[in-house]
Order: structure tokens, then sequence, then C-alpha cells
């Protein structure tokens, strides 16, 4: 079966000619006005032609994202990133980090959100539920360089016993992902001290119209929940805490009640209807489910129930950023705060890059986005633009490259998830029982 037709398309093409464009099939789905517009409106395009002008720069931060091994100098060779001189020169690398330097985070975070916004709703209006877009919203941490300047602007957590700060500082992250395709459609992070849910508050305001948002317990705040309810058809489901109280006011179903929330919040009604659904599921006990959307008919019980595991593909995508797109590395690489921010932005699109291409694979095989294998995608578009970036070959090789291309294509595609499998949450590693290792001074006194 043949997924892959455009790809071949490029590759007929590149029989033509020697070197192409090593980003050009990920460079299709972001448009050239975009990067102009956050140039533009960032204050960074290049006024004078550098060898390494402003746009290049942010292809160069998102290869940091899909390239984790490779060394920054690397990168600018291997995609041909650097405009050419006279004398044929390569790129010092303390021209690379003043590259960075006057790029900034500004242009990478607008080019993401420019982005995400269109991709991730295309994406999850394409697979509804119930006439709704399915989104969910979950939050982690990343680790990054320990350096001074990253410990003060991030902090960490507390390793308890006497022990003092984490051994990195920890950047807070919160996302929020089209759950049926992964596609990020909004991304925030800030320092550690930063609690999840603060973090989140900005990013309710971007939820689409028409929309559901699975979130876990934690986002369980009324202030924002109901605050999303009030900003038009937008919706949440979640599961109860231990301590969360409601009065009943009608039975709906088996399981399944219409309930009112003491809100006691200023700004908001003193009372708020919700609903309510119990149910279990084998090894477990009881747990209840509560949602805005309280119309049982419209929105059966046992389909919500379904629904909210669907969350868990937030988790999985956080997995996929990682263990695969960084490779289970302690650290970001950037020791600043400001690269530290840009990187991250870098990231993201990169992330979204990937699932942009999963997304039109899966259409081509007629399965869907979830089926599609993150691991191998990602090793293929990495091996692609290593290959159409690297050094010319002879077109004498594009037949068998073509054939192993089809076989290779072939290992996307997943088999369909057992639902009766289950993955209960332990502890694989534990912290060290050591303290934490700190710089010391070298000067003499």
């Amino acid at each position: 079966m043949e997924v892959h037709v455009r790809f071949e398309e490029a590759l007929a093409e590149v029989a033509a000619c020697a070197v192409p464009g090593a980003l050009e099939r990920l460079q299709q789905y972001v448009r050239p006005e975009w990067v102009e517009e956050e140039l533009s409106w960032s204050g960074t395009a290049s006024v004078r032609r550098r060898r390494l002008p402003a746009e290049q720069v942010v292809w160069l931060i998102i290869a940091m994202g899909l390239f984790r091994d490779e060394p920054i100098e690397r990168l600018v060779d291997m995609l041909d990133l650097a405009l050419p001189d006279e004398r044929q020169t390569l790129v010092a690398k303390s021209a690379i980090t003043q590259a960075r330097e006057r790029l900034t985070e500004d242009p990478l975070a607008y080019l993401f959100i420019t982005t995400a916004s269109e991709w991730a709703a295309r994406s999850a209006e394409s697979d509804r539920w119930r006439g709704l877009n399915v989104y969910g919203l979950d939050g982690t941490t990343l680790r990054v360089p320990d350096s001074p300047e990253n410990r003060a602007a991030f902090g960490g957590a507390h390793a308890g016993g006497g022990r003092g700060e984490s051994g990195y500082p920890l950047v807070r992250v919160v996302a929020m992902m089209a759950v049926r395709s992964h596609l990020l459609s909004a991304f925030q992070f800030a320092d550690y001290r930063t609690g999840e849910t603060t973090l989140a508050r900005d990013m309710w305001q971007q939820v689409p119209e028409n929309s559901l948002v699975l979130v876990d317990r934690g986002f369980l705040v009324k202030k924002d929940l109901i605050g999303l309810e009030l900003s038009g058809n937008r919706h949440w489901l979640t599961r109860s805490k231990v301590n969360t109280k409601w009065s009943v006011l009608e039975k709906l179903g088996k399981d399944d009640y219409l309930v009112e929330w003491d809100v006691h919040e200023t700004d908001l009604p003193s009372h708020w209807q919700i609903r309510a659904i119990h149910y279990r599921r084998k090894g477990h006990g009881r747990m209840t489910l509560l949602t805005s959307l309280i119309d049982p008919e419209k929105y059966p019980a046992d389909e919500l129930v379904e629904l909210y595991h669907e969350r868990w593909e937030t988790e999985l995508g956080y997995d996929e950023v990682k263990t695969h797109l960084l490779n289970r590395q302690e650290t970001l690489r950037s020791r600043t705060p400001q690269g530290v921010r840009q990187e991250l932005w870098g990231i993201a699109l990169a992330y979204n890059l990937v699932r942009l291409e999963m997304e039109r694979v899966a259409a081509e095989a007629g399965v869907p986005p979830t089926r599609i294998s993150f691991t191998a995608s990602l090793h293929l578009i990495r091996a692609e633009l290593a290959w159409m970036g690297g050094a010319r070959f002879a077109t004498g090789t594009i037949p068998a490259r073509l054939r192993r291309l089809r076989e290779h294509m072939k290992r996307l595609i997943l088999p369909p998830r057992r639902r009766e499998r289950a993955y209960p949450r332990a502890v694989k590693v534990k912290m060290s029982n050591y303290a934490r290792k700190r710089p010391v001074s070298t000067r003499r006194k």
C-alpha cells in the first residue's frame, strides 16, 4: 500500500536536481507570510543580509527540537541554513549564538500561536464527538541546564529530607491539544513556582467555540470552569475530587444526576448546575465524572465515560516529547532563560510539524492519527532531512530508496489499541539519597 505518494513525487524531483532544500518537506506547512509577519511583529527581521538571517534562525530553532543529539553548528551545515559567502567558509559557533540572541523568543512564540490555532482547529473539527471539538489540557515539567541564570529564573522542586532543591531547575509547562490527532493548540510555560492551574488560566480563553475540554481533577477549579461555560458553547469534563461537594437536584438515569454546586466565588452566581456520573472500572472503586454537558439524551452517560479516558492522549503526547523527541535527555540545551524559552517554542513547533506529517499519512492510509507510530515517523523525518541536506548522491539510487521507503511506511501503522490493557501509576526511578552536586569554585583562596 502506497501511503506516501507526495513524498515519492518529491523524491522524483530530487532525481532531476542534485541537492534540494532540506527543510522543504516541513516548510510546506508554514506559509511564508507567517514567518514574515512574526519577524516584522517582533522587530527582528534582518535588514542587513547576514550569513544566518532571522528567517533561517527560526528553522534552526525548530531543527534543534527535531535533532536532539546534533550540535547546533552541525545543524546549520547539515540543513544548509547559512547563506554562502565568497570564500565558502563555515559559520562560526559564536555567530550562531549571536544570531539566536538577535532573534529572541518572541518570533517563535508568535509563529507557534499563528500555526497552532489553524492546524489544531482544523484537525479537531475533522473528528468531532457529537458536534464538539475534543481537546485535552494537562501540565508537566521539563528540566533545564543547571546554570545560575536558569536556577534564578525558573527555580526547582524541593527534594525533602534536608537535601535542598532538585538537581536541575524546572520549567512548568501546560499544553492543550486536539486529543484525536495530538496537535498542540495552545502552549504555556513559566517558572516551577507557578502552579498548573494558574498557568492554565489564560489558556481557557483560547478554547475554540463548540468545544469540549478533557482535564484531570487537578484542574477542577470552579472559577475557571464556570467561566469557560459562560464564554460561549464551550464545555468541560473531569473526574471529581474526594472532597468535592454538591446537592442532588434530579436523577437523569442510572448513576446519572443533575447536581448543584455552591460556588462562593466573587463575580459568579452563588449556585451552578452540573452533571455527576458514577461508574466503575474493573479493578477500581467507584469513580465520578463531573461535566457541564447536562443533557442526558444529547450526551449519553456511557459515551461520556468512554470519552473521558481519551484524556490520556495528552499524557501520551508528553511522553512523545520527553521520551522520543528529546531522547530522554536530562535537560534542554540552553543555559540562559531567554535561550530556554526560545528552545521550548521550537520544540512545540517541531512536535506539531511531526504530527502534521503523521496526520497526512493516516489520512492516506485510512486510519486514525493515533494509529501512526510517532517514533517511526520521527526517525523517518530525521533521516529524510539529513539525507536531503547532505552531500550529493547518485540519482540511480532513487528507485531502490523508494522501494525501501514504501516498506518502511508500512511499519508506521500500529495495531488497534487494546482497551483492556491497564498501566497503573508506579515510581520507576526514585530520588537519590545523595546530596545534590553543587558547583565548586576553582579559584584559589
